[in-house]
């Protein structure tokens, strides 16, 4: 236990010094939150609009309110992931630079070693992504503050496991690499990619029905819908209590995917939980048995 306690401590002291990376996954969160709130604010904006059936309107408060509680868990089912291979960055880093051969010559156990990774990118992940969430629910309150304290404190859950979920994936990717460039070209490929496929960008309810049903196999699909489902609970009660009838507030939930459907059957929110954490465990089962592996091969 003290090994990995010093290795985990070792490895994150490393992260915040090397101000490359600490810098570029802090800054991250930031110009995606502006860039959501200059150019695509308006797009939800007239997208919400012109599907409201004739006769029923909003209020400017409450279509921020709606506007802004997606901008955020758009923002954060995104960085969850992207920022996660950013502060993974070291273990292919020490074996860019031949440090990983001191480490392994040391009696380390190859589980201690991948754990140590693991654990020390996750906790980097969490404060940027903590960090992050600060950010987002400043920036709901200056447009249109809908949700309770239960909300905020679940929108705090689904951020903790989509930066297990981000750093679990990011691990077992990393495993593959040996160089800065090729954490340059998976980090570009993942950051412009990962939005498209998990429905961040553009909800999956936009796509061809052949896309839909595949995307609905990847388990960021569902970490996606369980931050839409809790940033904006709040303004969907407001707009039932306004009068707005259900079938349409229905719509909605189905137009920015906080209902999603597995062959056309809806997932409940449990469901969601149980696959976002049975995927964690299993790709940190992945991660430690390569370890475990080219750790015997090289024994």
């Amino acid at each position: 236990m003290n090994t990995l306690q010093a290795l985990i401590k070792r490895n994150t002291k490393l992260f915040f010094k090397d101000k490359g990376m600490f810098f570029s996954s802090l800054i991250t969160p930031a110009i995606l939150l502006s860039l959501y709130a200059l150019f695509l604010s308006k797009v939800y904006r007239d997208s919400f609009t012109s599907t409201l059936p004739t006769g029923i309107s909003f209020t400017d408060q409450l279509l921020n309110g709606l506007v802004s509680s997606q901008l955020i868990s758009s923002l954060l089912a995104v960085s969850c992931v992207t920022v996660a291979f950013c502060s993974n960055m070291l273990m292919v880093q020490d074996k860019a630079n031949s440090t990983i051969k001191d480490l392994t010559i040391a009696p380390v156990k190859a589980s201690v070693l991948a754990m140590s990774y693991y654990l020390a990118a996750f906790i980097s992940t969490l404060i940027v992504c903590y960090t992050a969430v600060g950010l987002c629910l400043i920036y709901a309150a200056s447009t249109g503050w809908y949700m309770s304290v239960t909300d905020v404190l679940l929108l705090l859950l689904d951020t903790f496991l989509l930066a297990m979920f981000g750093t679990a994936l990011s691990s077992i990717v990393h495993f593959f690499l040996h160089s800065q460039g090729q954490i340059s070209a998976v980090g570009t490929i993942i950051s412009a990619g990962y939005g498209f496929i998990c429905g961040a960008y553009m909800p999956i309810s936009q796509f061809s029905e052949g896309i839909q049903k595949v995307i609905s196999f990847l388990p960021g699909t569902y970490g996606t819908s369980l931050m839409r489902n809790h940033a904006m609970r709040g303004v969907y009660e407001e707009m039932a209590l306004q009068g707005i009838p259900t079938d349409v507030i229905d719509q909605m939930k189905n137009a920015v995917d906080c209902n999603v459907y597995f062959f056309d059957k809806l997932v409940p929110i449990e469901t969601m939980y149980l696959i976002l954490l049975s995927t964690i465990g299993l790709l940190i089962v992945i991660y430690i048995f390569m370890h475990y592996v080219k750790s015997k091969k090289a024994g």
